[in-house]
């Protein structure tokens, strides 16, 4: 079954808010092993929703609307779907009903204005709304189903639960499409694609593909069956090669962060870290100790911004960063050895660098310019980081944290 979602609202097409919704019933639709084809957002414009549902339903089997069903002026949905399928609005008995029971029970009265609410166009049924005054419309006609649901998240919610859900179990069966995101660091999103460009092909089953934010790859597993097992057996093999084709690049699945994979590792390993940071501030050890239990692992944190901090509190040696900088290979080395002897932790990292805007100093120091240290009893490493010029001062500070932690977690890995 293929489906298709419109939202419906002038506020989401000019951006004043976001569509969950759509985003919400796909990733429910999915799991049902329904496709989604499509995703519609049109303004509060009778002709235009009109349009919308009369294409969607020459396009899927399936299609639900989101929003439209106020009691304003500006809520449209209804009217335009009696025009899409050429049938008049109705008020129905059962709808104002509820609607009057709704205020009923806030012992309110009614204004006048919801009365349109219970206005449905001829050949389609009403959906209750437990939670609110304005009930959904159904219509079926041969196998095309439409669904009409309000644009509350709440509201929708309860009610695809409600009366969609069953309705697509009792018609689909046991089909059953099953998700997967393994997250990655460390790669580029070219050499993870080419790592696994026979797994992307068009038309397999399961669907893979990889996306990009803030410097994370994530690679969607997407596998259809005939039930549960099935697609399960398929969804866990390609995990299985995906893992075994780019190894320790993935760090995680789902909503997992790098500090949790590095939490884990710490925890289960009986380890801890101290950190000491210039160019970040505390960001590090801020995502660290985002984890829940984090006391079990992180001792403390050095927020050594200048120069005499990192003396005073690191030992860093004021001629070594009048002679070299702040942003180098050797500071970033000393204030990892200063950091692990001062807190007596088993790991110490450090970063120093360039967040800019301002400061740098190319070709030789430009702004991006970052060092990560890296102490712990077998000595102590440092890498060099160019973030890139164009990043912003948040974007820079981000991916070094998410690159000192990153080093954190493939030192432990190597441990086991």
């Amino acid at each position: 079954m293929e489906a298709v979602i419109i939202s419906c609202g002038t506020e989401l097409v000019t951006g004043q808010c976001v569509d969950t919704n759509s985003a919400w019933l796909s990733e429910q639709l999915t799991a049902q092993g329904v496709r989604v084809v499509e995703h519609i957002t049109i303004g509060d414009d009778i002709e235009d929703i009109r349009d919308a549902v009369r294409w969607s339903l020459d396009r899927a089997e399936l299609v639900i609307i989101t929003g439209g069903l106020g009691p304003t002026g500006d809520d449209l949905t209804r009217e335009g779907i009696a025009a899409a399928i050429g049938q008049p609005l109705e008020e129905s008995a059962d709808a104002l009903g509820r609607i009057r029971a709704f205020f009923e029970r806030w012992r309110r009265e009614m204004p006048e204005s919801n009365r349109i609410q219970a206005m449905i166009p001829k050949g389609c049924t009403v959906i209750p709304n437990p939670r609110g005054t304005a009930p959904g419309i159904a219509y079926q006609n041969g196998t095309r189903r439409l669904y009409s649901l309000p644009g509350v998240p709440a509201e929708m919610r309860e009610m695809f639960e409600a009366a969609i859900r069953p309705t697509l179990r009792s018609s689909l069966g046991d089909a059953c499409m099953l998700g997967a995101r393994l997250l990655c660091y460390g790669i580029s999103e070219a050499k993870l694609g080419e790592a696994i460009a026979d797994l992307m092909a068009r038309g397999r089953n399961p669907l893979v593909g990889t996306t990009a934010s803030n410097a994370i790859l994530t690679v969607r597993v997407l596998a259809r069956g005939d039930d549960a097992e099935s697609a399960r057996r398929l969804l866990d093999a390609d995990c299985n090669e995906i893992r075994r084709r780019v190894g320790r690049v993935v760090f995680g699945e789902d909503d997992e962060t790098l500090q949790d994979a590095v939490a884990a590792l710490l925890i289960e390993q009986h380890k801890t870290i101290a950190t000491a940071e210039s160019c970040t501030g505390g960001l590090l050890a801020k995502r660290l100790t985002d984890i829940a239990g984090s006391s079990a692992y992180f001792l403390r944190g050095y927020v050594t911004y200048s120069n005499e901090s990192k003396t005073q509190l690191l030992g860093v040696s004021a001629e070594l960063i009048s002679e070299l900088g702040a942003a180098s290979e050797a500071v970033a080395k000393a204030m990892a050895v200063g950091c692990q002897r001062a807190a007596g932790s088993d790991f110490a990292l450090s970063i120093t660098g360039i967040a800019g805007p301002g400061g740098g100093t190319p070709p030789e120091k430009p702004i991006g310019l970052v060092y990560v240290g890296l102490a712990d009893s077998a000595g102590v490493t440092v890498h060099r980081f160019l973030m890139g010029e164009h990043l912003t001062r948040a974007e820079i500070r981000d991916r070094t944290c998410k690159s000192a932690i990153n080093l954190l977690r493939l030192r432990l890995l190597s441990d086991r």
